[in-house]
This record gives C-alpha cells, structure tokens and sequence, in this order.
C-alpha cells in the first residue's frame, strides 16, 4: 500500500491507498521540529487506530513545503524499509507544468492539478482552503498553467483577532443570513463568505480569461466543505484531492506513465 503525505505549513494529511481506494486518512500537525523518530511514533499510533502495522506501506509519495521535514520524512521511508517519492523535479515526466518557473510551483499544488484533471476531466479550476487560499488552474491539455494565492481563512481570522481587541475566538461557521445581527455573525460572514465572494469573483474571471465558462470547479482542503456552504461557485467538494493527485503521480512513476511534451 502507498501512504500518500501532504505536508503544508499547518497541518499534514495521510492518506493510506490500496490501489485507487483510500483504506483511512488522517491528520497531524506541521511541526518544524519532528524528527523522523518523532513521525514514526505518531504513525505507528495512527494504524494501531484501524489494527494495521506500519509493515503494509510499500511506499511513502510525499508532497511537502518544508525542506527539513522532507528530508525527515525520507528517513522515516528509510527506517520502514518502503520506497520514497517526492513529487517535484523528480516527478516532472509524469506531470504538465506550464508555469514560467515549474520549479517554483509547489508540489500540492501539481498534486491538484494531476488530480482534477484525472478524476474531473479538464479544464478544471481548483480552490484549495489551506494556510492559504490558492486557486489552481488546469487547461484543456490537463496542464497546471498557473492561478493566484490568498491569506488563508484561519490567517485572516488570526490576524484579526489579533488587531481588535475585543474579538475573542470565533467558530468557523456560515450564518443563515449575510447581515450579522451579533459580532460573531458579522465576523463570520466577513471571514467564510467573504472568502467564499471571493472565490466566486476569482473563478468567474478566470473562467473568461480560459475561455471556459464550463470548467469544472472543485473545492479541497480542510475547510472547503464550511465554505461550500456559503456558495454555488463549486461543482464537486473533494477535501482529498491532494491526496489523491500524490497517489495518481506515485502511480504514474511505478508504470512509468510520461505526459506528452510540450507544445
């Protein structure tokens, strides 16, 4: 089986695979300080969850923002006996980058695009809900061409919380109505349908500037499905896509699965 990682700057998620069927998830936090002594023990923990022993991962597909954690992670592959992959550079046969810099483009974000246009079909335009709000786009070819980066929904309420004074800690929930009638409603409205407003105004423009008013939009990350709730603008709500896209490449790499060059 293939453990599929998605390390971003907050939080980690697991995916353990068999094949395409994602057996169990989890999620743990992104700790610049783990050692791979430190993640082994937490993974052996998370599959003594389900009855399972680290012994079944035949391979760790890792997508990751955090140099010195990647290297950890490389060493817990090590310590398993299991082969490792980073989607990257060394992936780049099996994905279509058309960004001006390729190697500037994070890995989940490939991870999306491999994902959106082999489960939804291309063009696709994915809203990822992450540390920060980035918007993926794939063209007709299934190539990640580019998109934009926003503050996350958990920065700006961060952030805000910290400037006024007296907000305390307010749930992440969409009020029924968009006129907050207390101070929890208005700040809701102003940090999940103000984030879903913007979505919606993002991929409306680019969809025209595709020139593809029908592409699919998919939403992911922890948050997608609160945010769903304030907006039409999705066609599917994934929260697993990066997941998926890590396992999709892993594939691509064992079968030796090429993309075809570029035009």
């Amino acid at each position: 089986m293939v453990l599929a990682v998605d390390m971003g700057n907050t939080q980690t998620a697991l995916g353990l695979f068999d094949g395409d069927e994602l057996v169990h998830s989890w999620r743990m936090p992104t700790d610049r300080t783990f050692t791979k002594d430190e993640i082994n023990v937490r993974l052996q923990g998370y599959f003594r969850m389900y009855g399972l022993g680290l012994a079944c991962v035949d391979a760790i597909a890792f997508a990751g923002v955090v140099p010195q954690l990647t290297r950890e992670w490389e060493g817990v592959a090590r310590q398993l006996g299991s082969a490792f992959l980073a989607v990257g550079r060394d992936t780049a046969a099996v994905t279509s980058v058309k960004a001006d810099n390729p190697l500037e483009v994070g890995a989940d974000r490939i991870a999306n695009a491999v994902a959106a246009a082999a489960f939804y079909g291309s063009p696709a335009i994915v809203v990822d809900f992450g540390t920060a709000t980035n918007i993926d786009v794939v063209d007709a070819q299934g190539s990640y061409i580019g998109g934009t980066i926003a503050p996350g929904i958990r920065i700006s309420m961060d952030a805000l919380v910290a400037r006024a004074a007296q907000l305390g800690s307010v749930s992440l929930e969409t009020p029924d109505h968009i006129i907050g009638r207390n101070t929890i409603e208005a700040v809701q409205n102003g940090i999940v349908t103000g984030t879903a407003c913007m979505a919606e105004g993002l991929v409306a423009r680019i969809k025209t500037e595709l020139g593809a008013p029908d592409a699919r939009v998919i939403a992911t990350g922890g948050l997608a499905g609160t945010v769903a709730q304030a907006t039409d603008a999705f066609d599917v709500v994934d929260p697993l896509l990066t997941l998926r896209g890590i396992c999709e490449i892993h594939r691509r790499m064992t079968e030796g699965v090429a993309q075809p060059a570029e035009s």
